[in-house]
């Protein structure tokens, strides 16, 4: 995370927050919402995408 924060609930109900400087995975089947006035800002990357890269597959 970049900046800002945002919460997330998880299918099973579990929820928890990331702020700027955190690492975090969200499994798909999730809502996500921005906590306060700053923008949340953050770098994503998904298993498909990655998987694609490494076996030089094309999109």
């Amino acid at each position: 995370m970049i900046s800002g924060r945002f919460r997330v609930k998880l299918k099973d109900g579990t929820e928890f927050e990331a702020r700027a400087g955190d690492v975090y995975s969200v499994p798909p089947g999730h809502d996500a919402w921005v906590v306060g006035n700053e923008p949340a800002v953050g770098i994503e990357f998904t298993a498909e995408g990655i998987t694609r890269e490494i076996s030089g597959a094309k999109s």
